[in-house]
């Protein structure tokens, strides 16, 4: 045994030296970091990323290996609360108004606040915590979500850290659950499955999904699942997961035209059938006449009223209102419906004139899609960022693996009170972006950057 263990550790030395060292810097940003040491938070976020390179460099083909490195790194969060996101106090919230037949989509939280008895646990912390801007909104997050939400208060045991164990529980098997999908569908693609663990040992995703509790994680599972089934032509099954994923976040409603070609007119029919059925099953018990209303008013405020980490749409701003003397608050407006628009265009276009019947060019579709929005959106937080990861996991390009470095530069916004961006860093964050996806597109043959595949 003790020869195993010495052989163990000179085959894997480097590698174990930076589990160690990543393992440490983890638990410095679950336990001593304040978001608005921004010094502090982009050092140690620089230094993961870089040991998060070296390790699939070293160890990308020992799955074990980095599967248990992966586990470890998520379990560092699991006793402590998010430090760089107060949105799950409003994930409690709506559990706890589920839990006690309260329907979340039909009842803001400053107006339920000022009931005397309110059958919530922790009511005036969590809606203390939540914030003035989620208090005044009705819940936009989809029944799945509100159904995690529910399991967690109900497993929690009326405690706000109970509930946040469950949450993050839930979010490390979602994320155990692509890997093991991902690398599947990597291999029926006849790719590297080892690409898998760009997304699992990602810096950003760790800290993003498993210690901010942001369950972008849960829908790419049910995301990748489907598109496995869809792989493997079980489409039929492969609907409905689809359909939870999209009820888990709405993102992947962007891609239903995209399988027109691929599955053709009859299948694709029979298809959206399936998934729109499945929605409105998963919709049905939280269903009134103000639900649509409410539901679809708060979810277009994202489209017109907010603005974070925004690329192309802060450019725009600075020359519109610099030289053509336009009101910020107008400008959002206007320039959010525009590019809500402008999206459902382009993705027409592209699922009418690009050969989707190639489940490759398929993938690539649905990554043109989405970084095509997220780089005209006025709001991009880095957890955002994760959906692309994945995408890119299964084509050839990796500047998504680059914006999830660069995204940290975004939160300086969090380093002063007024939450002011800094334009400089943003401008430099989406200059590493384009400049790598311009390198990208005009390399020609191998040349193709390859970096992150060697």
């Amino acid at each position: 045994m003790p020869h195993q263990i010495i052989k163990f550790w000179k085959l894997h030395a480097y590698a174990i030296i930076i589990v160690l060292a990543c393992t440490l810097f983890y638990a410095v940003f679950a336990f001593d970091l304040d978001r608005q040491d921004f010094l502090k938070l982009l050092g140690l976020f620089t230094a993961l990323f870089f040991f998060y390179y070296k390790l699939i460099q070293f160890e990308k083909w020992n799955f074990k290996f980095l599967l248990v490195t992966g586990i470890l790194f998520r379990l560092v969060f699991l006793f402590v609360e998010p430090n760089l996101s107060q949105d799950f106090y409003r994930f409690i919230w709506d559990g706890e108004l589920i839990k006690n037949g309260i329907n979340p989509y039909i009842h803001l939280p400053n107006q339920l606040i000022l009931q005397e008895e309110l059958p919530i646990a922790h009511a005036h912390e969590l809606f203390a915590g939540m914030g003035d801007l989620s208090a005044k909104h009705f819940s936009n997050y989809p029944p799945i979500n509100q159904l995690i939400f529910t399991i967690a208060t109900l497993l929690g045991g009326g405690s706000i850290l109970g509930s946040i164990i469950v949450m993050r529980l839930t979010i490390i098997f979602a994320d155990i659950g692509i890997l093991y999908f991902g690398r599947k569908l990597l291999q029926n693609l006849n790719k590297s499955n080892h690409m898998a663990f760009w997304y699992f040992l990602n810096p950003l995703v760790i800290i993003e999904l498993t210690g901010n509790l942001h369950f972008e994680g849960v829908m790419l599972f049910f995301f990748v699942w489907s598109l496995y089934l869809i792989a493997c032509n079980k489409w039929v099954w492969g609907a409905p997961v689809y359909a939870l994923s999209i009820m888990v976040k709405l993102v992947p409603i962007l891609f239903l035209p995209l399988f027109l070609k691929y599955f053709g007119f009859k299948k694709s029919t029979l298809f959206y059938i399936l998934v729109g059925a499945t929605c409105l099953i998963l919709l049905l018990p939280f269903y009134s006449q103000v639900f649509v209303n409410n539901y679809s008013e708060t979810v277009g405020l994202w489209f017109s009223n907010f603005e974070f980490n925004a690329g192309i749409y802060n450019a725009i701003k600075k020359v519109a209102v610099n030289y053509f003397d336009a009101k910020p608050w107008e400008l959002i407006k206007v320039y959010g419906k525009v590019i809500a628009i402008s999206v459902i265009i382009g993705t027409v276009l592209i699922a009418l004139f690009r050969k989707n019947q190639n489940y490759n060019v398929l993938i690539t579709s649905m990554l043109i899609v989405l970084s095509s929005y997220y780089f005209l959106s006025s709001t991009v937080h880095p957890w955002y960022i994760v959906f692309l990861l994945v995408l890119s996991m299964f084509t050839r390009y990796q500047y998504a693996i680059v914006w999830s470095f660069a995204a940290i530069l975004s939160y300086y916004a969090y380093s002063n009170p007024d939450y002011i961006e800094n334009l400089w860093l943003l401008a430099i964050e989406y200059i590493l972006v384009f400049g790598f996806l311009i390198y990208e597109l005009i390399g020609k043959g191998e040349k193709k950057l390859h970096f992150f595949k060697k």
